[in-house]
């Protein structure tokens, strides 16, 4: 291929917008407004690649084009070594922490439904993560995280997993661009689970979760509130619902005559359509709102077209329980250690009764359909035993 194609009269006449070629990968862009640029245009790892080699003819450092010919030929003797030409270039100025963390936030929330989930990812790791931000993303060690999480890992332990399960997904996606080697010094298993206290025992020890023999009296106080959120409460209990899915719930998801709950895919956090069966107490406190209904919106909050919010349903739940730090979320990990510990009902048949996904294949394979009436059995003895407290109460009086 020829080169030097291009004088200097022509670099300084050339104003149509584009690049023009001096020859053997050496370009000189042009901008809209006039600004010019030379570029050298090569390919490394079979992909093309493309290297500023400086302004031309303006600013504190113009690149003339024989100088813009000497970089080319320098990047052309790199290429021949078998030398990428921009490794200098990344020692130089090393990606970090947060250059990689806003990339994959920027990927990682695309696909996102929910957009108060993919604005957690952002300000849990903006928030929380600012040790991290400034490193260079090849230099970050288990060390570094463990001073990342150690101030909130026993205060707030389920923000501070979230934050360790996110930083683990940044350098995931570092080592697969070649800009970090080694294990992820975010993992758990076999590295950080030697480092700090155990999620399952911090997280109890925390009460996330309400001991599912509390459940009862809790119910029972629940149902000694007229108010709209402790209905919501309730009705998330005894389906075992995630809140947004249960603020969410429209009249048109509910049949009352088959005792079902159908909450659409695109409310449902693995994106499939989830069927609910729905117990007596539920389908009470479904016609109970629905004579009071002015809109779609089931638990309606203080805006009619709005459901109720999710600090509402904390305060009446926390208000009556025993333990004044409980979870919403928790309520769900009462019905599985329940149905765990006092029953014989299957353990996929639990798993899908609260809409996870069956992460083995072959037991998923045998799993197509969701088992309906074998969930419809396991969510009646649970709303028994929800309801145990005011039997015995019944009993007595």
């Amino acid at each position: 291929m020829a080169r030097h194609k291009l004088s200097e009269k022509t670099c300084r006449s050339i104003s149509e917008t584009g690049v023009h070629s001096d020859g053997d990968g050496l370009y000189l862009r042009v901008r809209e407004g006039g600004s010019k640029n030379w570029i050298f245009v090569y390919r490394w790892s079979g992909k093309r690649a493309e290297l500023g080699l400086g302004g031309y003819g303006a600013g504190v450092a113009p690149v003339s084009l024989a100088l813009a010919r000497e970089k080319a030929e320098a990047v052309r003797q790199q290429l021949a070594r078998g030398e990428d030409p921009k490794a200098e270039r990344r020692a130089a100025n090393p990606k970090t922490f947060k250059d990689v963390m806003d990339d994959v936030i920027k990927t990682k929330t695309k696909g996102f439904r929910n957009a108060k989930h993919a604005a957690q990812w952002r300000t849990t790791l903006d928030t929380y993560a600012t040790h991290l931000h400034g490193l260079a993303i090849g230099k970050v060690t288990v060390d570094d995280v463990v001073e990342t999480l150690n101030p909130i890992w026993e205060t707030i332990p389920e923000t501070a997993d979230r934050l360790r399960m996110r930083i683990a997904t940044v350098m995931d996606a570092a080592k697969a661009r070649g800009l970090y080697v080694g294990d992820n010094p975010a993992a758990w298993r076999g590295n950080l689970q030697h480092l700090m206290s155990d999620r399952q025992t911090l997280s109890r020890g925390h009460h996330a979760a309400l001991e599912y023999k509390e459940i009862p009296a809790t119910i029972k106080a629940l149902r000694a509130s007229s108010g709209v959120s402790a209905r919501a409460v309730e009705f998330a209990c005894l389906t075992g619902a995630r809140s947004g899915e249960v603020r969410g719930g429209l009249w048109s998801e509910i049949d009352f005559e088959a005792a079902l709950w159908v909450i659409p895919k695109e409310r449902m956090k693995a994106g499939r359509e989830h069927r609910v069966p729905l117990c007596e107490r539920a389908i009470e406190i479904l016609r109970e709102r629905k004579d009071l209904a002015t809109s779609d919106i089931i638990f309606e909050g203080g805006v009619a077209e709005k459901g109720v919010s999710d600090t509402a349903m904390v305060k009446s739940l926390r208000a009556a329980s025993p333990d004044k730090s409980v979870t919403l979320h928790g309520l769900r990990s009462s019905l599985r250690d329940w149905a765990g510990d006092e029953t014989h009902h299957a353990r996929d048949i639990i798993e899908m009764a609260l809409a996870h996904v069956i992460k083995d294949k072959t037991e998923a394979a045998y799993r197509r359909k969701d088992a309906l009436e074998k969930r419809r059995a396991l969510m009646m003895d649970w709303a028994a035993f929800c309801n145990s407290e005011n039997i015995a109460n019944t009993a007595v009086a």
